[in-house]
Protein backbone atom coordinates (compact mmCIF):
# COMPACT_ATOMS: atom_id res chain seq x y z
CA UNK A 1 0.00 0.00 0.00
CA UNK A 2 1.80 3.13 -0.86
CA UNK A 3 1.47 5.92 1.46
CA UNK A 4 -0.20 9.80 0.89
CA UNK A 5 3.50 10.50 1.15
CA UNK A 6 4.85 8.79 -1.54
CA UNK A 7 2.25 9.91 -3.70
CA UNK A 8 2.60 13.37 -3.35
CA UNK A 9 6.23 12.64 -4.16
CA UNK A 10 4.78 10.72 -7.47
CA UNK A 11 2.34 13.73 -8.78
CA UNK A 12 5.52 16.16 -7.84
CA UNK A 13 7.38 13.73 -10.76
CA UNK A 14 4.76 13.41 -12.97
CA UNK A 15 3.20 16.63 -12.83
CA UNK A 16 6.77 18.80 -12.49
CA UNK A 17 9.90 17.44 -12.87
CA UNK A 18 8.88 15.07 -15.99
CA UNK A 19 7.13 18.43 -17.80
CA UNK A 20 10.06 20.24 -17.31
CA UNK A 21 12.76 17.80 -18.65
CA UNK A 22 10.36 17.13 -21.51
CA UNK A 23 10.70 20.72 -22.02
CA UNK A 24 14.50 20.50 -21.76
CA UNK A 25 14.33 17.88 -24.47
CA UNK A 26 11.84 19.81 -26.79
CA UNK A 27 14.05 22.99 -26.25
CA UNK A 28 17.30 20.93 -27.06
CA UNK A 29 16.06 19.02 -30.50
CA UNK A 30 14.59 22.75 -31.88
CA UNK A 31 17.68 24.56 -31.18
CA UNK A 32 20.09 21.62 -32.22
CA UNK A 33 18.05 22.10 -35.48
CA UNK A 34 18.04 25.94 -35.74
CA UNK A 35 21.52 25.46 -34.99
CA UNK A 36 22.68 23.01 -37.76
CA UNK A 37 20.56 24.98 -40.12
CA UNK A 38 21.99 28.36 -39.09
CA UNK A 39 25.33 27.12 -39.06
CA UNK A 40 25.16 24.91 -42.54
CA UNK A 41 23.62 28.51 -44.31
CA UNK A 42 27.45 29.50 -42.94
CA UNK A 43 29.27 26.98 -44.29
CA UNK A 44 27.52 26.52 -47.51
CA UNK A 45 28.60 30.83 -47.92
CA UNK A 46 32.34 29.95 -46.98
CA UNK A 47 32.92 26.99 -49.39
CA UNK A 48 31.23 29.29 -51.58
CA UNK A 49 33.55 32.08 -51.37
CA UNK A 50 36.56 29.63 -50.80
CA UNK A 51 35.70 27.97 -54.02
CA UNK A 52 36.03 30.84 -56.20
CA UNK A 53 39.27 31.62 -54.08
CA UNK A 54 40.91 28.28 -54.98
CA UNK A 55 39.47 28.41 -58.39
CA UNK A 56 41.28 32.13 -58.85
CA UNK A 57 44.41 31.16 -57.77
CA UNK A 58 44.97 28.03 -59.35
CA UNK A 59 43.69 29.57 -62.44
CA UNK A 60 46.66 32.13 -61.38
CA UNK A 61 49.38 29.03 -61.50
CA UNK A 62 47.69 27.76 -64.11
CA UNK A 63 48.53 30.57 -66.58
CA UNK A 64 51.53 31.80 -65.30
CA UNK A 65 53.73 30.10 -68.26
CA UNK A 66 51.88 32.38 -70.86
CA UNK A 67 53.80 35.23 -69.59
CA UNK A 68 56.40 33.49 -71.70
CA UNK A 69 54.58 34.33 -74.72
CA UNK A 70 55.14 38.11 -73.91
CA UNK A 71 58.80 37.83 -73.22
CA UNK A 72 60.28 36.97 -76.84
CA UNK A 73 63.61 36.43 -75.32
CA UNK A 74 62.46 33.76 -72.20
CA UNK A 75 60.34 32.49 -75.48
CA UNK A 76 63.50 31.76 -77.44
CA UNK A 77 65.03 29.41 -74.68
CA UNK A 78 62.25 26.95 -75.45
CA UNK A 79 62.18 27.67 -79.11
CA UNK A 80 66.48 26.79 -78.78
CA UNK A 81 67.06 30.05 -80.97
CA UNK A 82 68.43 31.69 -78.46
CA UNK A 83 71.95 30.22 -78.42
CA UNK A 84 72.22 31.25 -82.64
CA UNK A 85 71.07 35.29 -82.03
CA UNK A 86 73.83 37.88 -81.95
CA UNK A 87 71.78 39.37 -79.65
CA UNK A 88 71.89 36.42 -77.10
CA UNK A 89 72.75 37.21 -73.45
CA UNK A 90 73.63 34.39 -71.34
CA UNK A 91 73.62 36.59 -68.04
CA UNK A 92 70.20 38.48 -69.37
CA UNK A 93 68.74 35.33 -69.59
CA UNK A 94 69.77 33.58 -66.40
CA UNK A 95 68.35 36.73 -65.00
CA UNK A 96 64.92 36.31 -66.72
CA UNK A 97 64.10 32.71 -65.37
CA UNK A 98 65.39 33.72 -62.53
CA UNK A 99 62.57 36.27 -62.17
CA UNK A 100 60.02 33.84 -63.62
CA UNK A 101 60.77 32.12 -60.35
CA UNK A 102 60.65 34.44 -58.27
CA UNK A 103 57.29 36.04 -59.33
CA UNK A 104 55.23 33.65 -56.76
CA UNK A 105 57.08 32.45 -53.62
CA UNK A 106 55.15 29.04 -53.04
CA UNK A 107 57.31 28.18 -56.30
CA UNK A 108 59.68 25.55 -55.00
CA UNK A 109 61.51 24.31 -58.11
CA UNK A 110 61.12 25.04 -62.17
CA UNK A 111 61.93 22.74 -65.00
CA UNK A 112 62.28 23.53 -68.57
CA UNK A 113 62.38 20.77 -70.95
CA UNK A 114 63.01 21.64 -74.42
CA UNK A 115 61.66 19.14 -76.97
CA UNK A 116 63.69 20.35 -79.63
CA UNK A 117 67.37 19.27 -78.34
CA UNK A 118 65.01 16.99 -76.00
CA UNK A 119 67.23 18.82 -72.77
CA UNK A 120 65.85 19.95 -69.64
CA UNK A 121 67.26 22.29 -66.65
CA UNK A 122 66.14 23.18 -63.66
CA UNK A 123 65.63 26.58 -61.29
CA UNK A 124 65.80 25.53 -57.79
CA UNK A 125 66.20 28.63 -55.43
CA UNK A 126 67.09 30.47 -58.01
CA UNK A 127 69.75 28.75 -59.19
CA UNK A 128 69.59 27.59 -62.49
CA UNK A 129 71.12 23.58 -62.97
CA UNK A 130 73.25 22.93 -66.34
CA UNK A 131 71.17 21.37 -68.90
CA UNK A 132 70.96 17.73 -69.38
CA UNK A 133 69.56 15.51 -71.99
CA UNK A 134 65.86 13.62 -71.09
CA UNK A 135 65.27 11.95 -74.15
CA UNK A 136 62.70 9.39 -72.20
CA UNK A 137 60.71 12.30 -70.79
CA UNK A 138 57.91 12.49 -72.73
CA UNK A 139 57.70 8.77 -72.19
CA UNK A 140 56.64 8.80 -68.83
CA UNK A 141 53.07 8.69 -67.92
CA UNK A 142 52.13 12.26 -66.91
CA UNK A 143 53.93 13.65 -69.83
CA UNK A 144 52.58 11.11 -72.49
CA UNK A 145 49.27 12.10 -71.02
CA UNK A 146 49.68 15.85 -71.22
CA UNK A 147 51.25 15.27 -74.59
CA UNK A 148 48.11 14.04 -75.98
CA UNK A 149 46.18 15.67 -74.19
CA UNK A 150 43.93 18.71 -75.65
CA UNK A 151 44.35 20.61 -72.50
CA UNK A 152 47.59 22.57 -72.47
CA UNK A 153 48.45 21.99 -68.30
CA UNK A 154 48.22 19.08 -66.03
CA UNK A 155 48.28 18.77 -62.33
CA UNK A 156 49.89 15.87 -60.31
CA UNK A 157 49.23 14.78 -56.86
CA UNK A 158 51.25 16.38 -54.24
CA UNK A 159 54.26 14.29 -53.42
CA UNK A 160 57.75 14.68 -52.10
CA UNK A 161 60.04 17.09 -54.31
CA UNK A 162 62.07 15.13 -56.81
CA UNK A 163 65.27 16.20 -58.25
CA UNK A 164 64.93 16.41 -61.70
CA UNK A 165 68.20 16.79 -63.34
CA UNK A 166 69.70 14.76 -60.26
CA UNK A 167 71.61 17.71 -59.89
CA UNK A 168 73.56 19.15 -56.40
CA UNK A 169 72.00 22.51 -56.00
CA UNK A 170 68.55 20.60 -55.16
CA UNK A 171 69.86 19.52 -51.67
CA UNK A 172 69.17 15.55 -50.76
CA UNK A 173 67.40 16.85 -47.18
CA UNK A 174 64.77 18.76 -48.86
CA UNK A 175 61.55 16.57 -48.06
CA UNK A 176 59.02 19.10 -49.13
CA UNK A 177 55.77 17.75 -50.04
CA UNK A 178 54.86 20.04 -53.51
CA UNK A 179 52.00 19.90 -55.76
CA UNK A 180 53.42 19.65 -59.59
CA UNK A 181 52.03 21.46 -62.62
CA UNK A 182 52.76 20.59 -66.07
CA UNK A 183 52.76 23.26 -68.91
CA UNK A 184 52.58 22.17 -72.52
CA UNK A 185 54.31 24.57 -74.63
CA UNK A 186 53.61 25.41 -78.30
CA UNK A 187 54.26 27.72 -81.30
CA UNK A 188 50.54 30.07 -81.45
CA UNK A 189 50.79 30.07 -85.01
CA UNK A 190 52.15 26.81 -86.16
CA UNK A 191 51.06 24.65 -82.84
CA UNK A 192 54.57 23.37 -82.94
CA UNK A 193 54.87 21.27 -79.59
CA UNK A 194 58.57 22.95 -78.04
CA UNK A 195 58.31 21.66 -74.89
CA UNK A 196 57.53 21.48 -71.89
CA UNK A 197 57.42 23.76 -68.23
CA UNK A 198 57.05 22.01 -65.07
CA UNK A 199 56.38 23.64 -61.91
CA UNK A 200 56.50 22.48 -58.35
CA UNK A 201 54.79 24.73 -55.60
CA UNK A 202 54.52 24.43 -52.18
CA UNK A 203 51.16 23.53 -50.74
CA UNK A 204 51.07 26.67 -48.30
CA UNK A 205 49.32 28.79 -50.00
CA UNK A 206 46.36 26.81 -51.45
CA UNK A 207 46.05 25.08 -47.68
CA UNK A 208 45.78 28.75 -46.00
CA UNK A 209 43.05 28.96 -48.53
CA UNK A 210 40.96 25.65 -47.37
CA UNK A 211 42.26 25.82 -43.82
CA UNK A 212 39.50 28.73 -43.31
CA UNK A 213 36.95 26.54 -43.54
CA UNK A 214 38.50 24.83 -40.61
CA UNK A 215 36.87 26.73 -37.03
CA UNK A 216 37.41 24.12 -34.49
CA UNK A 217 40.55 21.45 -33.94
CA UNK A 218 38.41 18.94 -34.71
CA UNK A 219 36.76 19.74 -37.94
CA UNK A 220 38.47 18.86 -41.03
CA UNK A 221 39.07 19.87 -45.11
CA UNK A 222 39.55 18.11 -47.96
CA UNK A 223 40.57 19.08 -51.54
CA UNK A 224 40.16 16.28 -54.19
CA UNK A 225 40.48 15.90 -57.37
CA UNK A 226 38.54 14.60 -60.33
CA UNK A 227 40.30 11.17 -60.18
CA UNK A 228 39.34 11.06 -55.90
CA UNK A 229 42.73 11.82 -55.02
CA UNK A 230 43.18 13.96 -52.08
CA UNK A 231 45.26 17.45 -53.01
CA UNK A 232 44.63 18.42 -49.74
CA UNK A 233 43.67 17.54 -46.27
CA UNK A 234 43.78 18.77 -42.17
CA UNK A 235 45.25 15.82 -41.90
CA UNK A 236 49.13 15.44 -43.82
CA UNK A 237 49.07 11.92 -43.82
CA UNK A 238 45.78 11.83 -46.51
CA UNK A 239 47.84 14.10 -48.94
CA UNK A 240 48.44 12.49 -51.97
CA UNK A 241 46.20 9.33 -51.10
CA UNK A 242 42.79 8.15 -52.73
CA UNK A 243 39.36 9.25 -50.96
CA UNK A 244 38.62 6.34 -48.72
CA UNK A 245 35.12 4.54 -50.14
CA UNK A 246 33.33 5.91 -46.69
CA UNK A 247 33.67 9.33 -47.26
CA UNK A 248 32.93 8.29 -50.92
CA UNK A 249 29.43 7.19 -50.07
CA UNK A 250 28.93 9.69 -47.22
CA UNK A 251 29.63 12.13 -49.64
CA UNK A 252 26.77 10.93 -52.34
CA UNK A 253 24.43 10.09 -49.86
CA UNK A 254 21.21 12.76 -50.13
CA UNK A 255 19.66 11.49 -46.31
CA UNK A 256 21.68 12.99 -42.91
CA UNK A 257 21.87 9.87 -41.23
CA UNK A 258 25.78 9.78 -40.21
CA UNK A 259 27.37 11.21 -37.04
CA UNK A 260 29.45 13.54 -39.16
CA UNK A 261 28.17 16.78 -41.17
CA UNK A 262 29.81 16.37 -44.96
CA UNK A 263 29.37 19.66 -47.14
CA UNK A 264 31.09 19.30 -50.81
CA UNK A 265 31.14 21.78 -52.89
CA UNK A 266 32.09 20.72 -56.66
CA UNK A 267 34.42 23.20 -57.81
CA UNK A 268 34.98 24.45 -61.89
CA UNK A 269 36.90 25.41 -64.57
CA UNK A 270 40.04 25.04 -64.49
CA UNK A 271 39.79 22.65 -60.95
CA UNK A 272 37.14 20.70 -63.25
CA UNK A 273 35.13 18.22 -60.90
CA UNK A 274 37.45 18.96 -57.82
CA UNK A 275 35.68 18.90 -54.78
CA UNK A 276 36.31 20.72 -51.83
CA UNK A 277 35.00 18.81 -48.89
CA UNK A 278 34.08 20.61 -45.35
CA UNK A 279 33.58 17.30 -42.48
CA UNK A 280 32.34 19.01 -39.21
CA UNK A 281 31.80 16.20 -35.99
CA UNK A 282 28.19 16.56 -34.55
CA UNK A 283 29.28 16.90 -31.06
CA UNK A 284 31.13 19.90 -32.91
CA UNK A 285 28.02 21.54 -34.45
CA UNK A 286 25.83 21.01 -31.50
CA UNK A 287 28.53 22.02 -28.17
CA UNK A 288 27.12 24.67 -27.60
CA UNK A 289 24.00 23.50 -27.68
CA UNK A 290 24.54 20.17 -25.43
CA UNK A 291 26.24 23.00 -22.86
CA UNK A 292 23.05 25.19 -22.90
CA UNK A 293 20.69 21.44 -21.99
CA UNK A 294 23.20 20.62 -19.51
CA UNK A 295 22.62 23.78 -17.79
CA UNK A 296 19.66 23.96 -17.91
CA UNK A 297 19.48 20.06 -16.77
CA UNK A 298 21.46 21.07 -14.01
CA UNK A 299 19.13 23.63 -13.20
CA UNK A 300 15.91 21.31 -13.64
CA UNK A 301 17.85 18.60 -11.03
CA UNK A 302 18.59 21.63 -8.75
CA UNK A 303 14.66 23.05 -8.91
CA UNK A 304 13.81 19.22 -8.58
CA UNK A 305 15.52 19.19 -5.26
CA UNK A 306 14.04 22.42 -3.48
CA UNK A 307 10.60 20.77 -5.67
CA UNK A 308 11.31 17.55 -3.55
CA UNK A 309 12.34 19.32 -0.20
CA UNK A 310 9.19 21.70 0.02
CA UNK A 311 6.71 18.80 -1.12
CA UNK A 312 8.25 16.59 1.91
CA UNK A 313 7.64 19.64 4.22
CA UNK A 314 4.21 20.05 2.93
CA UNK A 315 3.50 16.19 2.82
CA UNK A 316 4.97 15.95 6.33
CA UNK A 317 2.55 18.72 8.16
CA UNK A 318 -0.41 17.19 5.90
CA UNK A 319 0.42 13.38 6.69
CA UNK A 320 1.59 13.22 10.29
CA UNK A 321 -1.28 13.36 11.69
CA UNK A 322 -2.76 10.46 9.39
CA UNK A 323 0.62 8.38 10.66
CA UNK A 324 -0.48 9.14 13.96
CA UNK A 325 -3.81 8.18 13.86
CA UNK A 326 -2.89 4.87 12.10
CA UNK A 327 -0.09 3.96 14.78
CA UNK A 328 -2.96 4.31 16.95
CA UNK A 329 -5.31 1.92 15.05
CA UNK A 330 -2.10 -0.52 14.61
CA UNK A 331 -2.07 -0.22 18.32
CA UNK A 332 -5.69 -1.07 19.24
CA UNK A 333 -4.87 -4.26 16.34
CA UNK A 334 -2.43 -5.35 18.75
CA UNK A 335 -4.68 -5.66 21.85
CA UNK A 336 -4.58 -2.34 23.20
CA UNK A 337 -7.58 -0.79 23.75
CA UNK A 338 -6.42 2.28 25.92
CA UNK A 339 -5.27 4.57 23.39
CA UNK A 340 -5.81 8.02 23.55
CA UNK A 341 -7.32 10.09 20.55
CA UNK A 342 -6.95 14.03 20.38
CA UNK A 343 -10.36 16.20 21.12
CA UNK A 344 -8.51 19.56 20.15
CA UNK A 345 -8.63 19.27 16.47
CA UNK A 346 -11.37 20.91 13.93
CA UNK A 347 -10.56 19.25 10.97
CA UNK A 348 -11.34 16.05 9.61
CA UNK A 349 -8.48 14.41 11.35
CA UNK A 350 -10.21 15.76 14.96
CA UNK A 351 -13.76 14.43 13.06
CA UNK A 352 -12.26 11.15 12.78
CA UNK A 353 -10.33 10.40 16.50
CA UNK A 354 -13.47 11.61 17.93
CA UNK A 355 -15.67 8.82 16.15
CA UNK A 356 -12.90 6.19 16.83
CA UNK A 357 -12.40 7.11 20.27
CA UNK A 358 -16.59 7.18 20.59
CA UNK A 359 -16.29 3.35 18.84
CA UNK A 360 -13.60 2.39 21.03
CA UNK A 361 -15.85 3.05 24.31
CA UNK A 362 -18.37 1.12 23.11
CA UNK A 363 -16.02 -1.92 21.78
CA UNK A 364 -14.22 -1.75 25.24
CA UNK A 365 -17.75 -1.97 26.96
CA UNK A 366 -18.72 -4.64 25.29
CA UNK A 367 -15.19 -6.74 25.76
CA UNK A 368 -16.11 -5.69 29.63
CA UNK A 369 -19.78 -7.27 29.49
CA UNK A 370 -18.11 -10.53 27.40
CA UNK A 371 -15.34 -11.00 29.84
CA UNK A 372 -17.59 -10.92 32.54
CA UNK A 373 -19.58 -13.39 31.27
CA UNK A 374 -16.66 -15.30 30.34
CA UNK A 375 -15.68 -15.41 34.10
CA UNK A 376 -19.23 -16.65 35.03
CA UNK A 377 -19.12 -19.57 32.85
CA UNK A 378 -15.38 -20.44 33.94
CA UNK A 379 -16.73 -20.67 37.79
CA UNK A 380 -19.91 -22.45 36.63
CA UNK A 381 -18.14 -25.23 34.55
CA UNK A 382 -14.96 -25.40 37.52
CA UNK A 383 -18.35 -26.37 40.06
CA UNK A 384 -19.85 -29.27 37.49
CA UNK A 385 -16.13 -30.47 37.87
CA UNK A 386 -15.99 -30.38 41.32
CA UNK A 387 -18.76 -32.32 41.42
CA UNK A 388 -17.57 -35.23 38.78
CA UNK A 389 -15.10 -38.04 39.88
CA UNK A 390 -11.85 -37.97 40.12
CA UNK A 391 -9.93 -39.96 37.00
CA UNK A 392 -6.95 -40.35 39.58
CA UNK A 393 -9.49 -41.66 42.34
CA UNK A 394 -11.36 -43.96 39.75
CA UNK A 395 -7.78 -45.29 38.90
CA UNK A 396 -6.58 -46.07 42.38
CA UNK A 397 -10.09 -47.30 42.81
CA UNK A 398 -10.00 -49.92 40.21
CA UNK A 399 -6.44 -50.88 41.48
CA UNK A 400 -8.54 -51.97 44.70
CA UNK A 401 -11.09 -53.61 43.05
CA UNK A 402 -8.81 -56.04 41.21
CA UNK A 403 -6.54 -57.08 44.40
CA UNK A 404 -9.84 -57.67 46.47
CA UNK A 405 -10.51 -59.70 42.92
CA UNK A 406 -7.46 -61.95 43.33
CA UNK A 407 -7.80 -62.72 47.05
CA UNK A 408 -11.14 -63.90 46.15
CA UNK A 409 -9.86 -65.97 43.61
CA UNK A 410 -11.48 -64.25 40.59
CA UNK A 411 -8.51 -63.61 38.11
CA UNK A 412 -10.82 -62.71 35.09
CA UNK A 413 -12.21 -60.04 36.98
CA UNK A 414 -8.54 -58.90 37.97
CA UNK A 415 -8.05 -59.07 34.43
CA UNK A 416 -10.84 -56.97 33.47
CA UNK A 417 -10.19 -54.25 35.99
CA UNK A 418 -6.29 -54.16 35.21
CA UNK A 419 -7.12 -53.70 30.98
CA UNK A 420 -10.05 -50.56 32.59
CA UNK A 421 -7.50 -48.84 34.72
CA UNK A 422 -4.74 -49.17 31.69
CA UNK A 423 -7.46 -47.44 29.61
CA UNK A 424 -8.02 -44.73 32.31
CA UNK A 425 -3.97 -44.29 32.95
CA UNK A 426 -3.82 -44.27 28.98
CA UNK A 427 -6.60 -41.58 28.87
CA UNK A 428 -4.82 -39.39 31.50
CA UNK A 429 -2.46 -38.68 28.85
CA UNK A 430 -4.93 -36.60 26.27
CA UNK A 431 -3.21 -34.13 24.54
CA UNK A 432 0.41 -35.95 24.84
CA UNK A 433 2.21 -37.37 21.87
CA UNK A 434 2.71 -41.19 22.16
CA UNK A 435 4.72 -43.86 20.00
CA UNK A 436 2.28 -45.73 17.64
CA UNK A 437 3.09 -48.81 19.14
CA UNK A 438 1.54 -47.62 22.72
CA UNK A 439 -1.68 -45.85 21.04
CA UNK A 440 -1.98 -49.50 19.75
CA UNK A 441 -1.39 -51.31 22.61
CA UNK A 442 -4.33 -48.78 24.05
CA UNK A 443 -6.55 -50.46 21.16
CA UNK A 444 -5.80 -54.01 22.36
CA UNK A 445 -6.77 -53.00 25.80
CA UNK A 446 -10.17 -51.84 24.82
CA UNK A 447 -10.68 -54.57 22.31
CA UNK A 448 -10.01 -56.95 25.43
CA UNK A 449 -13.07 -55.18 27.02
CA UNK A 450 -15.35 -55.28 23.93
CA UNK A 451 -14.81 -59.28 23.65
CA UNK A 452 -15.66 -59.92 27.52
CA UNK A 453 -18.82 -58.15 26.17
CA UNK A 454 -19.72 -59.39 23.10
CA UNK A 455 -17.72 -62.53 23.15
CA UNK A 456 -14.32 -63.98 21.87
CA UNK A 457 -16.06 -63.74 17.87
CA UNK A 458 -14.61 -60.20 17.42
CA UNK A 459 -13.20 -60.06 13.58
CA UNK A 460 -9.90 -57.42 13.76
CA UNK A 461 -6.68 -56.71 12.07
CA UNK A 462 -3.93 -54.55 13.10
CA UNK A 463 -1.02 -54.77 10.44
CA UNK A 464 1.33 -51.70 11.31
CA UNK A 465 5.47 -52.78 10.63
CA UNK A 466 7.54 -51.39 12.84
CA UNK A 467 8.83 -48.25 11.13
CA UNK A 468 5.47 -46.96 11.50
CA UNK A 469 5.08 -48.02 15.16
CA UNK A 470 8.33 -46.41 16.28
CA UNK A 471 6.83 -42.91 14.53
CA UNK A 472 5.28 -40.84 17.59
CA UNK A 473 1.09 -39.31 17.14
CA UNK A 474 -1.24 -37.10 19.35
CA UNK A 475 -2.79 -39.62 21.67
CA UNK A 476 -6.11 -40.51 21.81
CA UNK A 477 -5.99 -40.52 17.56
CA UNK A 478 -7.40 -44.17 16.54
CA UNK A 479 -9.44 -45.18 19.26
CA UNK A 480 -11.82 -43.17 19.06
CA UNK A 481 -12.67 -44.53 15.24
CA UNK A 482 -12.55 -48.24 16.82
CA UNK A 483 -15.31 -47.06 18.90
CA UNK A 484 -16.97 -45.85 16.33
CA UNK A 485 -16.89 -49.31 14.58
CA UNK A 486 -18.45 -50.83 17.75
CA UNK A 487 -20.94 -47.98 18.14
CA UNK A 488 -22.30 -48.82 14.34
CA UNK A 489 -21.91 -52.01 13.68
CA UNK A 490 -21.95 -54.39 16.90
CA UNK A 491 -24.47 -52.19 18.56
CA UNK A 492 -26.64 -52.47 15.88
CA UNK A 493 -26.70 -55.79 15.68
CA UNK A 494 -23.56 -56.25 12.64
CA UNK A 495 -21.81 -58.96 14.52
CA UNK A 496 -20.08 -60.48 11.40
CA UNK A 497 -18.33 -56.85 10.56
CA UNK A 498 -14.43 -57.17 10.41
CA UNK A 499 -12.13 -54.37 11.52
CA UNK A 500 -8.84 -54.19 9.67
CA UNK A 501 -6.62 -51.42 11.07
CA UNK A 502 -3.19 -50.74 8.73
CA UNK A 503 -0.85 -48.40 7.66
CA UNK A 504 1.78 -47.24 5.25
CA UNK A 505 4.10 -44.41 3.93
CA UNK A 506 3.60 -42.91 0.34
CA UNK A 507 6.52 -40.16 -0.37
CA UNK A 508 6.50 -37.63 2.48
CA UNK A 509 2.88 -38.78 3.84
CA UNK A 510 1.75 -41.11 6.27
CA UNK A 511 -1.41 -42.65 5.69
CA UNK A 512 -3.17 -44.81 8.55
CA UNK A 513 -6.49 -46.65 7.56
CA UNK A 514 -9.81 -47.33 9.73
CA UNK A 515 -12.09 -49.58 7.77
CA UNK A 516 -15.45 -51.87 8.44
CA UNK A 517 -17.04 -53.87 6.66
CA UNK A 518 -20.13 -53.79 8.40
CA UNK A 519 -21.56 -50.78 8.06
CA UNK A 520 -21.47 -48.03 5.13
CA UNK A 521 -23.08 -44.79 3.47
CA UNK A 522 -24.97 -43.61 1.16
CA UNK A 523 -23.67 -40.66 -1.24
CA UNK A 524 -25.60 -37.85 -0.05
CA UNK A 525 -24.96 -39.00 3.95
CA UNK A 526 -21.34 -39.10 3.22
CA UNK A 527 -21.13 -36.16 1.90
CA UNK A 528 -23.37 -34.90 4.74
CA UNK A 529 -20.59 -36.40 7.03
CA UNK A 530 -17.91 -34.54 5.02
CA UNK A 531 -19.61 -31.00 5.13
CA UNK A 532 -19.76 -31.11 8.82
CA UNK A 533 -16.43 -32.71 9.30
CA UNK A 534 -14.63 -30.00 7.36
CA UNK A 535 -16.07 -26.92 8.64
CA UNK A 536 -13.64 -24.67 10.25
CA UNK A 537 -13.70 -25.17 14.40
CA UNK A 538 -16.46 -23.14 16.02
CA UNK A 539 -18.09 -22.65 12.77
CA UNK A 540 -21.36 -24.37 11.21
CA UNK A 541 -23.53 -26.73 13.08
CA UNK A 542 -22.93 -30.38 12.75
CA UNK A 543 -24.40 -33.53 14.75
CA UNK A 544 -22.70 -35.07 18.15
CA UNK A 545 -23.19 -38.19 16.58
CA UNK A 546 -19.89 -37.65 15.21
CA UNK A 547 -18.16 -34.94 16.80
CA UNK A 548 -15.01 -37.80 17.50
CA UNK A 549 -14.55 -37.35 13.48
CA UNK A 550 -14.17 -33.54 13.59
CA UNK A 551 -12.18 -33.55 16.37
CA UNK A 552 -9.56 -35.66 15.16
CA UNK A 553 -9.43 -33.38 12.08
CA UNK A 554 -8.73 -30.54 13.68
CA UNK A 555 -6.47 -32.03 15.91
CA UNK A 556 -4.63 -33.17 12.74
CA UNK A 557 -4.62 -29.74 11.45
CA UNK A 558 -3.74 -28.20 14.36
CA UNK A 559 -0.27 -30.30 14.73
CA UNK A 560 0.53 -30.95 11.08
CA UNK A 561 -1.19 -28.05 9.48
CA UNK A 562 -3.59 -28.47 6.20
CA UNK A 563 -1.71 -31.05 4.56
CA UNK A 564 -3.27 -33.54 7.29
CA UNK A 565 -6.51 -34.37 7.99
CA UNK A 566 -9.01 -37.14 7.56
CA UNK A 567 -10.55 -38.58 4.17
CA UNK A 568 -14.04 -40.44 4.33
CA UNK A 569 -14.47 -42.91 1.11
CA UNK A 570 -16.57 -46.25 0.68
CA UNK A 571 -15.48 -49.10 -1.39
CA UNK A 572 -17.96 -49.64 -3.83
CA UNK A 573 -20.88 -48.81 -1.36
CA UNK A 574 -19.91 -51.71 1.36
CA UNK A 575 -16.82 -51.24 2.90
CA UNK A 576 -16.70 -47.49 5.10
CA UNK A 577 -12.99 -46.52 5.75
CA UNK A 578 -11.30 -43.86 7.59
CA UNK A 579 -7.57 -42.58 6.45
CA UNK A 580 -5.67 -40.13 8.44
CA UNK A 581 -3.32 -38.50 5.97
CA UNK A 582 0.12 -37.15 8.25
CA UNK A 583 3.01 -35.41 6.54
CA UNK A 584 5.90 -36.80 7.72
CA UNK A 585 7.86 -34.49 9.97
CA UNK A 586 10.40 -34.46 13.37
CA UNK A 587 7.40 -35.09 15.12
CA UNK A 588 6.76 -38.46 13.86
CA UNK A 589 10.03 -39.57 14.81
CA UNK A 590 10.78 -41.16 18.14
CA UNK A 591 12.88 -39.39 20.14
Amino acid sequence: MKSIQSRLFLMLLTFIIVPYFLSVLFIYEYTKNDVERHKLEISHLQMEKLSEELEQYFNDMINLPYILYRNPDLFRILNNSSEDSIYFNPISMEKIIENFYLMRNEIRQVRFYIDKNKEAFIVYNAMISARKSQPDLLTQDSMNKLFHSNFNYLIEPPKQIENYNNTAIVPQSDNTVVMTIHHKIEDVLSNEFLGIITIDIDLDAYARICDRLVQDDEESVLLIDSNDIVMYASDSSLIGSNISGDLLRWMNMEDDTKEDIILSKTLSEPLNQWKLVKITPSRVLFSDVRQTAYRNILVGIGVGFLGLLMIGIISYRITRPIKLLSKKVRTIEGGNTDVPFVDNRDDEIGHLEKHMKEMMNRINLHIEREYKLEIENRKNQFRALKSQVNPHFLFNALQSIGAVALRSNSPKIYQLVTSLSKMMRYSIRADQWVLVRDEVENIHTYLSLQMERFGNNINYSIKLNETILDMTIPSMILQPLVENFFKHCYEEGCYDAHLNIYGEIQGEILYLVVENDGSSMTVPELQTLRENIYTAPYEGTFSHEHIGLKNIHDRLILNYGQDAGLELDTKQGQVFFVRLVIPLDSKLTND
